[in-house]
């Protein structure tokens, strides 16, 4: 049985979706909070099971029967590492033959400020004695297509990436990734390094934007503070403010790029192209 926790959210329910193309229904269990909000995925023959990071018996009961678990990365900055913890427990109680976990690009030298959490997680992951994969995707191409709205109704694009080159790719890429881990018949690698085919600059963002709509929309490049100052008075909380922040500001050091390729081979196909990605979000 493969379970994918957190199979609620946005990546979670994509994993699920490229699961139920290559393996029947009663073989995939989504573990999440709330049951409730996984009533589609029932409806589809998927296993719903209540599992919550914060609780290791409902881990154990979520994880029964399991010979492959997905933990995906929780959504709770700075109390990550003892949740993660708590799934790595239980899946090496449960004596899976297969522990996936999502991290980040390039997580043992990564600068993003989220990294640490990443690292201590993939420790804990080594530790556990089970076998392991270890999926550090990059960032999502949603991360900045889903805020166009506002750049076109303010006639800009804001960051403070400078010339950094992001190789993005979509939800939909890395959640077919970790369905190919998780149902490859083959030996699995230890550690996959998974961005997009393509970097982008924000600025080639920006001129991507404005070919597709006919409208003007620049890219405005702004120091870290500045840009943290302006996303707090929208209206981010402070510690996804600060992340997203420090993300542009280490991309423009060259944080978020890479040339590998590893994604695009794994899933057998391109990874979604910045116009793509732009039209989508459109």
């Amino acid at each position: 049985m493969i379970i994918v926790t957190a199979a609620s959210g946005q990546l979670g329910r994509l994993v699920i979706a490229e699961l139920l193309k290559r393996v029947p229904s009663e073989q995939i269990v989504a573990a999440v909070r709330d049951p409730g909000k996984a009533a589609d995925l029932a409806d589809q023959g998927v296993l719903v099971r209540h599992a919550d990071y914060n609780d290791p018996a409902s881990l154990d009961q979520a994880f029964e029967g399991a010979s492959k678990v997905l933990l995906i990365s929780s959504n709770d900055l700075g109390n990550r590492v003892p949740q993660h913890r708590n799934v790595i427990d239980a899946a090496a109680r449960a004596g899976v033959s297969l522990l996936a976990y999502t991290s980040v690009l390039h997580a043992d030298t990564s600068a993003l400020g989220l990294a640490a959490e990443h690292r201590a997680t993939e420790d804990a992951v080594r530790a556990a004695g089970v076998p392991y994969s270890l999926l550090r995707n990059g960032w999502y191409v949603e991360n900045y297509t889903g805020a166009l709205g506002g750049a076109i109704a303010h006639g800009a694009l804001a960051g403070s990436a400078g010339e950094g080159r992001i190789a993005a790719a979509a939800r939909a890429d890395y959640a077919q990734a970790a369905a190919v881990v998780l149902t490859s018949a083959a030996p699995v690698e230890k550690i996959y390094e998974l961005a997009g085919d393509v970097g982008f600059t924000l600025a080639e963002l920006a001129a991507e934007v404005s070919r597709q709509t006919g409208k003007d929309i620049p890219y405005h490049n702004l120091p870290p503070q500045d840009y943290l100052g302006m996303l707090l008075q929208v209206g981010l909380p402070a510690p996804l403010a600060e992340l997203v922040a420090d993300a542009d500001a280490q991309a423009a050091k060259g944080a978020l790029s890479d040339d590998s390729k590893v994604l695009s081979k794994l899933i057998g196909r391109p990874t979604i192209s910045l116009a793509d990605a732009v039209k989508a979000a459109l």
